[in-house]
Order: structure tokens, then C-alpha cells, then sequence
């Protein structure tokens, strides 16, 4: 008997740039699981087609004529509801509208190519596949059923399961595909008097973690910055890895210290940063118990990290399955045996200040 044949991924391209759209067409189309259905020169074109021939994916550009990526967006998701993965310049321009794309619904995005370096393309043509293929294989809509315009939870009961009893000084954060909106949730929930140093590791280009930090600082209690060499992990403080580089946080005479490193001393860690290289360390820097959480994202990074949170006496929470753009990350820690509790998004930051509070 002959196996079953997949239905191959449908895709629609969006995009004013000739050159982009024979390129994303080019990459696409030479996976065998992988259809383009149609392309669009502008965003009206592309609400039409997306209408019309109902993809499972639409990649969007941002910048195009007679009607932007962003409005085009808004208008896939309120006719005809599709996974859209925004195109996006490596500036601060890009990030911001990046950013905009995402909390409009957009599931995903991945950084043009700018120069004619192979390295380049290489790495734009591995980024699109994967998060194409990546987003298809997930529950689309989750994050919008689950939350509310007004951030009202109605996912489901939390899960828990019996965790160690712990106030930890430190608490480290780890998100990817969908993780701009989940942090921003999060931690607009921490309150102003949480008095733990808090680090984050979200797998962004270099161009788009300054932007995202200074958006999160205008939208939470605490104060939000990028990190530098030789930043402190202070109390009541919210570092933000930077992107396109390592980070590991040593212990040293004025405290928990950031050292950004370039991804060539790490050759073995895959995602940039590194969730599990951030959470390593900073268990071995801290000499106390962790408070770790993994959000959204697609792919394992974090597991390890919070393996060894787990090891040395710490507590564990990851992201339900409703409420993730993909259920990834926090799937392959459920899985291990090792997640203390499950929660909806909406709940995460509450909880979190509950445990830094005792």
C-alpha cells in the first residue's frame, strides 16, 4: 500500500519588489512540500488574492504601494483570517513596523536580505523555510481566541503540578516565534514593586532588539532596557539580550554581570542568543534558586536552560498550548517532565510576581 501523500503548504507571495518576489518564489517553490498558489504586487492585490485563494501562508511585505503591508494585513484579518508572515527590513523602521505587524496578527517575520552576500541569502532562504513550514504545522488563531483586545484571559484552567517552594532573586525569560507579543504581555503584568533582576533571551535580529526594548518600556511598570557589556542584573530591572550575539551573565564583584559574546565562541547553539546558554549561566552565576519560563516559540531552545534551573532546586514555568503561536518550546519542556506549571499567557505575569513574592 502506498503512504498517504501530505497536502503541500500553499503559499502566497506579497510583495512590490519583482527581485523579492522571484527570489521568496525561487526558495519556495524547490521544496517539495511547498505550493505557490498566486503572487501580489501591492497589499490590495494581496487582500484580494488572499480572499480568492485562501493560502495557508501569505508572506507580506511591508513598504508597497496603492495599499501597505500593514493595512493589507488588517484587511486579511478581518475578511479572510490567514497566517501571515511579514517581510521585513533589517532597520529601526523595519522593527517598528514589524512590531505593528505582529500585535495586528501576524505570526511570524523574517529579515530581508540586503546585500548580494551568499551568507546572507543562505541564511534568508533557511529562516523563511523554516518558519513557513514551521507556522503551517501549528493551530492558527490561538493567541486572538485565548486574548481578548482588552487582555481578559478565557483559556483554561492553569496546570500545575507540585514545584519546589522558592523566592528566587532571578528570573530568566526565553521566547521566539510569537514572542514580541507574549513578553510584552508578560511583563506589562509584573508589578512595579517586583524586586528580582530579570533577563530575557528572544531569538531577534541585532536591528530589532533596541526597538522592542524601548516599546516594552513604554509599556510596563518596570524599566526595560537592552543589554551592554557589563550591565548588573539589577532588582526590579528588565534586561533584554541583544541581538545577532551570545549573552552569558557571570558573577562578578558588583554582581550579576552581562558579557555579550559573538556567536563564533558558541558555535553549537543554533538560536541567536541563546536561551539555553542565557539560562545556563545564569544559574551558574546566581548560586540560588531560578524562577525560569518559556514562552512561545518554535524549536527546543530553552529545554536545556531550564533542565539545569530544575537541577539546582529551581522553578520551572512554560506557556500553554492554547494561548502559543507555537507551542514549540514549551512543548519539548511539558514533554520532558520537566514544566512545574502550565499556564495561558494572560496568567504568566501575574504569577510570576506571586512566586517573587513568596
Amino acid at each position: 500500500m502506498l503512504p498517504e501523500k501530505k497536502n503541500k503548504v500553499r503559499v502566497l507571495i506579497v510583495d512590490d519588489s519583482s527581485f523579492m518576489r522571484m527570489a521568496i518564489r525561487s526558495i519556495l517553490s524547490k521544496d517539495p512540500e511547498i505550493e505557490i498558489i498566486g503572487v501580489a504586487a501591492n497589499g490590495a492585490e494581496g487582500v484580494s488574492k488572499a480572499a480568492s485563494l485562501k493560502p495557508d501562508i501569505i508572506t507580506m511585505d511591508v513598504e508597497m504601494p496603492v495599499m501597505d503591508g500593514l493595512t493589507a494585513l488588517k484587511e486579511v484579518m478581518r475578511c479572510s483570517p490567514t497566517r501571515v508572515i511579514m517581510v521585513s527590513t533589517l532597520t529601526r523602521e523595519g522593527a517598528t513596523a514589524t512590531f505593528d505587524a505582529l500585535e495586528l496578527g501576524a505570526i511570524d517575520y523574517v529579515s530581508k536580505s540586503t546585500t548580494e552576500s551568499g551568507v546572507e541569502h543562505n541564511a534568508f532562504r533557511d529562516e523563511l523555510l523554516l518558519k513557513v513550514k514551521g507556522a503551517v504545522s501549528n493551530i492558527f488563531g490561538s493567541r486572538h481566541a485565548a486574548i481578548t483586545a482588552n487582555g481578559k484571559g478565557h483559556a483554561g484552567e492553569p496546570v500545575r503540578t507540585k514545584g519546589p517552594a522558592i523566592k528566587p532573586e532571578f528570573i530568566a525569560i526565553g521566547a521566539s516565534t510569537g514572542g514580541p507579543i507574549a513578553i510584552q504581555e508578560v511583563l506589562s503584568r509584573i508589578p512595579s514593586n517586583l524586586k528580582h533582576g530579570i533577563m530575557v533571551a528572544i531569538h531577534m535580529p541585532k536591528a530589532f532588539t533596541g526597538p522592542f526594548a524601548e516599546r516594552i518600556n513604554k509599556k510596563c511598570l518596570l524599566p526595560v532596557k537592552e543589554a551592554s557589556d557589563g550591565d548588573l542584573l539589577l532588582p526590579g530591572r528588565v534586561l533584554i539580550a541583544p541581538g545577532g550575539r551570545h549573552i552569558t551573565l557571570q558573577r562578578k564583584a558588583g554582581g550579576i554581570t552581562v558579557q555579550t559574546m559573538p556567536i563564533e565562541s558558541y558555535p553549537r547553539y543554533v538560536y541567536i542568543p541563546s536561551i539555553d546558554l542565557m539560562m545556563a549561566s545564569l544559574v551558574e552565576a546566581a548560586k540560588l534558586p531560578l524562577l525560569g519560563v518559556i514562552l512561545t516559540g518554535m524549536g527546543n531552545d530553552g529545554l536545556k536552560g531550564m533542565q539545569q534551573i530544575k537541577e539546582k532546586g529551581g522553578l520551572t514555568l512554560v506557556q500553554d498550548k492554547a494561548t502559543s503561536t507555537i507551542y514549540g518550546m514549551p512543548k519539548a519542556c511539558v514533554d520532558a517532565g520537566i514544566a512545574d506549571e502550565i499556564l495561558p499567557l494572560d496568567q504568566i505575569g501575574a504569577e510570576i510576581g506571586k512566586i517573587a513574592a513568596g
